[in-house]
């Protein structure tokens, strides 16, 4: 057992937990006022309950014996009790891999959980988690999964996080259709933009323990993955606000903690691939794309409330491939005279789009014929933290 990198693991795997709380923050502070605890209640629950299931099957699925490459399965593993009996360093890898199992179908929520019936989500977390979310992860990070054995490049989850729930959201804004009243072309405005900032502050300070924590080691690969998350959500988040002077006349507040937020989802593939310049270059890339991305969707009439697939989808994607592009630190990209591995990473990207979006489509239409989707036209006008839970985010 070495107890510096059991040490590392599990204050990281703290740092990473802190951002699903710090994504409520930033979710509920960029919706309107009536659905505020909505969100922050939907992205807590989801902290509780993938905790037990990553507990009682996630992880056995994520990691267990490869079966042909597409999943894993270990009955020693149910319940983490085989796992007790190796050494405590490989429980710290339990804990903090259970942590971005736990974000991941949290950041799905920004396109439908103003909309869509508690039951029903607390159904499709399950069976997201375990049928998409942990096959995924087999797929790229565990050993015999047959993208990790092709040599796919995913230093922290641009694929099996970020592609995987932006690309989820996607199709959760068409199967549960377009908020009640809401005109897309326009901008919606945030209820509290504090809160915003707030919660992009947390998830900033998270993130390096997502990104750096992923090297499993208090070491120079940490380091430099620490560097490059800082260095590339400064860049992004510094272009998104002058994009916004540029287009507006003033620089927004909302976006350049939107910005941030991009910076950091691009970077997270690549964190421990690249240098701190090829991270200024993705960060302000990324920036640009989901700007644009957000602008499309909008002339789309496509009702991403809180843009989860302009910023994660669309933002891993871009940072998937800028790995393959960029990749000069323990492997090498297009630039470093590699060019396979740039193709490596688009079989990588391909994949885990088609999985995820069939996948997710068939699971929220089996949800929503057995027990529904949406709620009420009268809840989702009342808003949801009054007519769901009761209660409302700020007193009158």
């Amino acid at each position: 057992m070495d107890t510096g990198n059991m040490a590392w693991l599990l204050v990281c795997s703290a740092l990473v937990m802190l951002m699903t709380p710090g994504l409520g923050f930033f979710y509920g502070g960029l919706a309107r006022s009536k659905n505020v605890l909505t969100l922050i209640m939907q992205c807590f629950t989801i902290l509780c309950v993938v905790s037990v299931t990553w507990v009682l099957w996630g992880y056995a699925i994520a990691f267990g014996d490869s079966i042909y490459g597409f999943l894993g399965w270990s009955t020693s593993y149910l319940a983490i009790q085989g796992v007790m009996e190796f050494e405590a360093e490989a429980l710290a890898f339990v804990i903090f891999q259970m942590m971005f199992a736990i974000i991941t179908p949290a950041l799905i929520v920004g396109a439908m959980g103003d909309r869509i019936k508690f039951s029903s989500l607390l159904v499709f977390v399950v069976l997201w988690s375990a049928l998409v979310y942990s096959p995924i992860a087999h797929w790229v990070w565990a050993e015999g999964g047959w993208l990790f054995e092709m040599g796919a490049l995913d230093f922290a989850g641009g694929t099996v996080v970020h592609i995987n729930a932006g690309f989820a959201a996607l199709v959760a804004v068409y199967v549960i259709g377009n908020r009640k009243g809401i005109t897309t072309t326009k901008e919606d405005k945030p209820n509290n933009i504090p809160y915003v900032i707030l919660g992009a502050a947390l998830l900033w300070f998270g993130w390096f323990g997502f990104n750096a924590g992923s090297a499993l080691a208090p070491n120079a690969v940490a380091a430099g993955a620490f560097l490059n998350t800082n260095t590339a959500a400064a860049a992004a988040a510094l272009t998104m606000m002058f994009i916004s002077w540029k287009v507006k006349g003033k620089p927004s507040v909302v976006m350049i903690a939107v910005g941030a937020v991009a910076g950091l989802v691009a970077i997270t593939p690549a964190a421990g691939f690249v240098t701190a310049r090829a991270a200024i270059i993705i960060g302000v890339g990324v920036a640009v794309i989901a700007w644009y991305a957000i602008t499309l969707r909008r002339k789309r009439g496509l009702d991403d409330a809180l843009d989860v697939w302009a910023v994660h989808g669309l933002g891993g994607l871009w940072g998937a491939l800028a790995t393959g592009i960029f990749a000069s630190v323990g492997a090498s990209g297009l630039l470093g005279g590699n060019p396979g591995q740039f193709g490596i990473q688009i079989i990588a990207v391909v994949a885990t789009i088609a999985y995820t979006m069939f996948a997710t489509f068939v699971i929220l239409k089996v949800i929503d014929r057995v027990m529904g989707l949406r709620v009420s036209d009268s809840d989702e006008a009342k808003g949801l933290d009054e007519s769901i839970f009761g209660e409302k985010a700020y007193s009158e």
